[in-house]
């Protein structure tokens, strides 16, 4: 019995070691991975950025009539998060992975969900390109 009782005490000792100490903070990974289609979205211009987002809100279901705004906000958790206005005053939040995979949201519910704001970074806000195009057809 006294075996048993000492073996006890020793786990429950083993089991505390440490508890006092703080834990150690996890390592910042300053690494940025992006993949290929991510990369292109920032060398796109407006026009093709604008037909891009578009096509990725279509794909998950959801509507925009006439996109009138991009940009690019931040990166969140490995990911790009982009944002588009449609002429329906909706702005939707596109999170994109390195694995190409988008999510999107409407940018109302963001703040309220504890997701970034979707504010544009400046330089990369964008229209729809759609006025250099018609400048260039009237010339």
């Amino acid at each position: 019995m006294t075996r048993q009782a000492a073996l006890m005490i020793s786990a429950i000792f083993l089991a505390s070691c440490g508890k006092n100490e703080p834990a150690a903070q996890p390592v910042q990974n300053d690494i940025v991975v992006r993949s290929s289609a991510q990369q292109q979205l920032f060398d796109l211009n407006d026009l093709d950025r604008a037909i891009a987002l578009k096509r990725a809100i279509a794909d998950q279901g959801l509507r925009c009539g006439q996109m009138v705004s991009t940009g690019y906000v931040t990166r969140f958790k490995d990911m790009d998060m982009w944002t588009a206005t449609c002429s329906d005053k909706r702005q939707w939040a596109l999170f994109i992975a390195a694995n190409d995979s988008v999510q999107v949201r409407l940018c109302d519910d963001n703040e309220k969900i504890g997701l970034p704001a979707c504010k544009v970074q400046p330089g990369t806000e964008g229209g729809t390109g759609l006025d250099q195009l018609n400048l260039a057809n009237a010339n």
